[in-house]
């Protein structure tokens, strides 16, 4: 069932980003909200298409609570114990490193995939981190970019497995440029140098979070 849903193309991302908005708690957010749109990548068992998810982070702006509180809004997508571990170390060295913004309000997340799922494992923390460090900087995400890879306390990207069914899955909904952990270009279990010719995607290497957000980005994040 996943299998054949994945095959179906970035219309369905889409369709169901249209159904997510809908499920935050004003369809017409005022001007000082924002929101930004978090691509993650994901490996399945069951095959090697990998899997392509979305997190909406919206920021209300709002004066109180003080200091910030962060929720996790009900989507498709159950986080498990270690998913949320890292969303919460992302969220906190976003925080950390964010020190001229005024953190007061609330900031929501919701989770969505093809399908309803159960996601866990620590490889989208830098992601995260730069989606939470974008929404309180005021940038936005670059389309056609995507990310995987754990986050330490001290903002280094670290690695993870199944990378090229991740890179599969970013590929299949037109992402063009895919940051993975420094030195797993190389990893003697997978040939990506040629997964990105036959894809024709870029493949780079990031080694802290702050090179990941610049070029996801095009901003700085100290």
């Amino acid at each position: 069932m996943l299998k054949s849903l994945c095959r179906t193309g970035s219309r369905i991302v889409w369709l169901l980003l249209l159904c997510a908005s809908l499920l935050f708690i004003h369809l017409r957010p005022a001007a000082a909200e924002s929101i930004v749109e978090v691509p993650m990548l994901a490996a399945i068992q069951s095959n090697h298409l990998g899997v392509f998810e979305v997190l909406l982070m919206r920021w209300d702006h709002q004066p109180t609570p003080s200091p910030i509180m962060l929720q996790w809004q009900s989507g498709n997508i159950k986080p498990g114990q270690t998913n949320l571990g890292s969303m919460v170390l992302a969220w906190q060295y976003a925080l950390e490193h964010t020190p001229a913004v005024d953190h007061t309000g609330t900031i929501s997340v919701i989770g969505i995939a093809y399908a309803a799922t159960g996601t866990d494992g620590p490889s989208a923390g830098g992601v995260m981190t730069v989606g939470f460090a974008a929404l309180l900087k005021g940038d936005q995400i670059r389309r056609g970019i995507a990310m995987t890879g754990t986050i330490s306390k001290d903002g280094m990207i670290g690695p993870v497995g199944n990378i090229p069914d991740k890179i599969r899955a970013a590929a299949r909904e037109g992402y063009r440029t895919i940051l993975i952990p420094q030195g797993q270009r190389d990893d003697p279990r997978w040939n990506l140098t040629r997964l990105a010719w036959d894809l024709n995607v870029e493949i780079k290497e990031v080694s802290t979070v702050d090179e990941a957000y610049h070029l996801m980005t095009g901003g700085t994040l100290n």
